[in-house]
């Protein structure tokens, strides 16, 4: 399922509708991967190849970016069971056109905000011009905030709900090689992260972004990818035969994806709750809400929210599926009392299952309690049907039986000498057959149910 999140800034940022149907009805486990970095630097095709597509990304061989706002791509985890990935690929940092520092940093800040893993695509090398441009990484703590009101918080708090983080370095040329020895991909990141001693301004403004990075991603990983093919071949990429394709290009873009696919982790909030797909709809509609208003995104306001939506949904999943097995009862009334308090009870607990699969921060009890009220309530009604039930059915079976008897004293068959006897006695008949016919009616009720 491939959907654009509709992300306008000139005017007011929104999601699109269609976007969060998909994600509704994702019941499964999320793994959030988002795709950042700087303008026409080949973040799609990373995407296709993590979908498993050839194409399906917007993809562009002119000046022009495809990608508006945050597109997302949802399919079946490759290797996690029961568990869904999401690929946001967010439009081009640095767009020219769009000339909004403040609209690339809330992009930046939402890939934050939504993802597990945040993949940084960039082109050439780790170099201090390539780091000075993720000035987003420096001004993330002024556009996200964890708690409300304003609390100050240490920098640790951030990590705890920050994605892990991979560089992915395109176009690279250089030697893998630091003082004179062979280095690995994660050393080399390590080495472009490394501060400067002192305390000259010159030497702040080095050391800030690094600094930032080290902090907010603690868990870091680096892929340098070769020239995938000849320069003039490059913006065609995805229509290339791989037989084109550099070997080496390609063994790291498949290294790239399996490390992702194994170590990329499900989407948890700050408390550990597992993020599904509809979870995740919550998030973004509040994240981007919020941002709209001209509010600064909060994570403790965004989790409130959503524990207000998912805990009302859950008491009326809950009590459907009390309303549902009782519903279903109902068409065997009357039953004993014991067989429907029985029944009742199985609901019940089957109701509070439910809810509890789906309830979220509800600390307090408060919406379990509202469940239980509503259930007790409805099993007064429900006893209420099974007594109208038990006496229409006694009064039906009386009229049936006594209308023999009826029959005789509208033509004075007991205005007779001995008739009293006859009248006693007939009617002591009736009254013994209607208590047997009674007790089988109810066992066979009880049977024809248990049989159901």
């Amino acid at each position: 399922e491939y959907e654009n999140m509709h992300m306008k800034f000139s005017d007011s940022l929104c999601v699109q509708g269609s976007a969060l149907q998909v994600l509704e009805q994702i019941q499964q486990p999320v793994v959030v991967v988002a795709v950042v970095g700087l303008y026409r630097t080949g973040k799609s095709y990373l995407m296709n190849r993590l979908a498993g597509k050839q194409t399906g990304f917007a993809l562009g061989s002119t000046i022009e970016s495809k990608t508006k706002g945050i597109w997302m791509w949802c399919v079946p985890h490759p290797t996690k069971a029961e568990t869904t990935l999401v690929l946001l690929d967010t439009e081009g940092l640095g767009d020219v056109d769009k000339g909004d520092s403040k609209h690339d940093t809330r992009i930046f800040s939402l890939a934050v905000l939504l993802s597990s893993t945040l993949v940084l695509n960039s082109r050439g090398t780790i170099d201090n011009r390539a780091i000075e441009e993720l000035q987003y990484v420096t001004e993330l703590t002024e556009y996200i905030k964890i708690k409300s009101p304003d609390e100050a918080v240490d920098d640790a708090e951030f990590v705890k709900f920050f994605p892990s983080f991979i560089w992915a370095v395109r176009d690279f040329t250089l030697q893998l090689n630091i003082d004179g020895k062979d280095t690995t991909e994660d050393e080399y990141l390590e080495f472009a992260l490394k501060l400067k001693l002192g305390n000259s301004s010159q030497v702040n403004n080095y050391n800030l972004p690094r600094e930032c990075i080290r902090k907010y991603f603690p868990s870091r990983k680096c892929f340098t990818f070769p020239f995938p093919t000849n320069p003039d071949n490059v913006s065609y990429l995805e229509t290339l035969d791989p037989a084109e394709i550099s070997k080496r290009f390609l063994e790291v873009t498949g290294r790239f994806c399996q490390f992702i696919f194994d170590q990329s982790q499900v989407k948890n909030l700050k408390d550990g709750h597992t993020v599904t797909g509809r979870v995740l709809g919550h998030l973004v509609k509040t994240y981007v809400d919020t941002i709209a208003s001209g509010a600064v995104p909060c994570l403790e306001n965004a989790v409130i929210s959503m524990a207000l939506i998912e805990n009302e949904a859950a008491f009326q999943e809950g009590l459907e599926v009390y309303q549902s097995g009782m519903e279903k009862l109902k068409k065997s009334f009357p039953l004993e009392l014991n067989e429907i308090t029985s029944e009742h009870q199985c609901f019940s607990l089957m109701a509070t299952q439910t809810f509890m699969k789906r309830s979220f921060r509800d600390s307090d009890g408060k919406y379990l309690t509202s469940l239980e009220e509503a259930i007790n309530h409805q099993f007064d009604s429900y006893l209420w049907d099974n007594e109208k039930a038990s006496e229409a059915k006694c009064e039906s079976l009386l009229s049936v039986l006594s209308e023999p008897m009826t029959e005789r004293i509208n033509q004075g068959f007991y205005a007779t000498a001995g008739g009293y006897d006859l009248f006693c006695q007939d009617l002591e008949d009736i009254v013994n057959q209607y208590n047997t016919l009674a007790y089988q009616e109810v066992d066979e009720c009880i049977k024809r149910h248990r049989e159901e």
